[in-house]
């Protein structure tokens, strides 16, 4: 499972509405950027209070992309 698939399976079990979730992936030379998209009545749900939800989905991919050389960030859109 990669990253993108990772992201994308996490949000699905988190939010009402799994079918407008989408992960969009943008390379760049020295990171790869996991654009998050969810339904706007969902958005909390992957924030979290205090956005503890956002930081532990960042903590996981950070050790599942720590194998590569590139840094793989999470970015939620709104």
């Amino acid at each position: 499972m990669n990253e993108k698939e990772l992201v994308e399976f996490i949000a699905k079990s988190l939010v009402d509405e799994a079918d407008k979730v989408s992960v969009n992936v943008v390379e760049s030379e020295k990171s790869t950027i996991l654009e998050l998209s969810v339904a706007e009545s969902d958005i909390g749900k992957i924030i979290g209070k205090h956005g503890r939800i956002a930081k532990a989905i960042r903590t996981v991919l950070a050790a599942v992309s720590n194998k590569g050389r590139k840094r793989v960030l999470l970015d939620i859109m709104d």
